[in-house]
């Protein structure tokens, strides 16, 4: 368990503390795609991901077939502090592999975890931080909805971990087993409009015969506050495999504590094809509280209160602000 711990010191001091929340009020699920988000779930925090999925592929030049079922499941903690999480990741599968010959078929039952993982993730840099500090034009909804050049800029997270291989394990490379490090970059830019997109870049088994290099882009976008849809593609090269994979798919919040999503999974080779389909939840047990600052000073809570209800109002002209112009143009229309 060295890595591990080697890898949650390093993310520690290796980054400055931030005293701004990433808990959001609906459940934030890296489901039903693979890769990371660059947030975390927030302080005391337990969501759990999983979901089963069916496993196609056929190796034409070689002859081989599998097709089976297997699980994908995560657990995630925010731990400390906001921008803290560690996790668990892996996915069990079962399945049977063909090889047909020209006389028989020979079958082989396989069942072992393709990866179980240990890490933390943890943000050095979110540029929504201070999103609250900007004002809103009260007088203009067009000049609000402009295209927002700050966007572009992504928050930044890393991730470290370890993974764990069984010995003669199927589906990793002759003579991979025990511990081995994983180490990523993960990077998110939120779009107006509900767009997400999401790169990980992924160092996986370093120092193994299955050192693989992984980039995964998802794109997320929000129908409405319930429906989500996305695509994403994944690349994989190492020694021991290669593959892009694509995926679409989408996700429905039950309730603010509960995800329901599907998606499909296939690319454009035969060596081998690859189709999956998966079905999954997430949910999450929310113990989260808001830190307050409590610094003994009445006026200043005094201030803090005006504060708001300043804020609050110009929420509310900002909205008569949209109304009457609105009004304007579908009397110019008529």
């Amino acid at each position: 368990m060295k890595p591990i711990i080697f890898s949650i010191i390093f993310l520690i001091f290796t980054s400055v503390q931030s005293v701004f929340s990433q808990y959001t009020e609906v459940i934030n699920s890296n489901r039903p795609g693979v890769s990371q988000s660059a947030f975390s779930v927030g302080t005391n925090v337990i969501q759990l991901e999983t979901g089963p999925y069916y496993i196609k592929e056929k190796h034409t030049p070689l002859q081989q077939e599998v097709s089976g079922l297997g699980i994908d499941f995560a657990a995630r903690y925010g731990l400390l502090w906001e921008d803290l999480e560690i996790n668990v990741q892996g996915t069990f599968q079962n399945d049977t592999k063909k090889q047909y010959a020209p006389v028989s078929t020979f079958d082989q039952k396989r069942s072992n975890f393709k990866h179980l993982t240990v890490g933390a993730k943890y943000m050095i840099y979110d540029p929504y931080r201070n999103a609250e500090e900007e004002k809103p034009n009260l007088y203009s909804w067009k000049a609000n909805q402009k295209f927002k050049w700050k966007s572009l800029i992504p928050a930044i997270a890393i991730y470290a971990g370890a993974n764990f291989d069984t010995k003669d394990n199927p589906y990793t490379a002759p003579g991979v087993e025990g511990f081995s490090p994983k180490i990523a970059v993960i990077s998110q830019n939120n779009f107006d409009g509900g767009w997400v997109f999401i790169v990980n870049l992924i160092k996986d088994r370093i120092g193994t015969d299955q050192s693989d290099f992984q980039y995964i882009l998802t794109l997320t976008h929000s129908l409405n506050p319930q429906w989500v849809v996305f695509g994403e593609t994944q690349g994989i090269k190492s020694d021991f495999y290669a593959d892009n994979l694509f995926r679409v798919g989408g996700a429905y919040l039950w309730n603010k504590n509960f995800q329901l999503d599907t998606a499909l999974t296939f690319n454009t080779k035969d060596t081998p094809s690859v189709f999956g389909v998966n079905f999954g939840i997430s949910y999450r047990l929310d113990f989260h509280e808001d830190k307050e600052i409590d610094n003994g000073s009445p006026a200043q809570d005094e201030l803090r209160l005006q504060e708001r209800k300043i804020q609050k109002q110009k929420e509310i002209d900002l909205e008569k602000s949209k109304k009457l112009e609105k009004r304007s143009k579908s009397k110019k229309n008529s």
